[in-house]
């Protein structure tokens, strides 16, 4: 069964770097929630996540990392350590080369590009290193600012999928964004 390799630690890029998540970044994701209280569901989850979940999650990282099911990578400003925010690699079919990414950056630190940055230093990472063929990101038509995030990371817009989510007793549509192999020669380089 295919896994995601291991991760190097940190990996850095313009103006930011990533690591494999861990135990010490929960008090920096619970103020994120606190600090934005859509973040939850803009993440497509039912409420913000407790410390003890976050814990429970950390505990198996690796597992899933080995299964090749899930990646957590935090997104840190290079020289620091604190949790800036996460790219979730998730959903992976790593016997056919995909995956799908969410991320979320702290409030306090958006529009600063560290979500773009980072969006295309795993995205290239992944591609080149990992082995996917394909990453995928799917973001509500209204999100204006993840959209820009994707566009500038150099995944491209795919189009429309309608009634994508279900959720709140009804649908929602989502842009489907991808990066493939050949979209490197275009992405930005970190």
């Amino acid at each position: 069964m295919p896994s995601f390799p291991r991760f190097p630690a940190p990996l850095s890029g313009d103006g930011v770097q990533l690591r494999l998540a861990a135990e010490r970044d929960i008090p920096e994701i619970l103020i994120a929630h606190q600090d934005d209280p859509q973040l939850f569901a803009q993440l497509r989850l039912q409420r913000p996540p407790s410390g003890a979940e976050l814990g429970r999650r950390t505990e198996l990282a690796d597992t899933e990392r080995s299964l090749g099911a899930r990646l957590w990578l935090t997104i840190l400003a290079p020289g620091s350590d604190v949790c800036r925010g996460q790219i979730d690699v998730h959903d992976g079919e790593l016997h056919y080369g995909r995956a799908d990414l969410s991320l979320w950056v702290a409030p306090g630190h958006r529009g600063q590009g560290l979500g773009s940055a980072a969006l295309a230093l795993a995205g290239r990472w992944l591609i080149e290193e990992a082995g996917l063929a394909r990453e995928q990101l799917f973001i509500e038509p209204g999100n204006g600012p993840m959209l820009a995030t994707a566009a500038k990371a150099g995944f491209v817009r795919e189009g429309v999928l309608r009634g994508y989510w279900r959720e709140r007793g009804g649908r929602r549509d989502a842009e489907a964004w991808s990066l493939i192999t050949p979209d490197l020669e275009r992405a930005p380089r970190s």
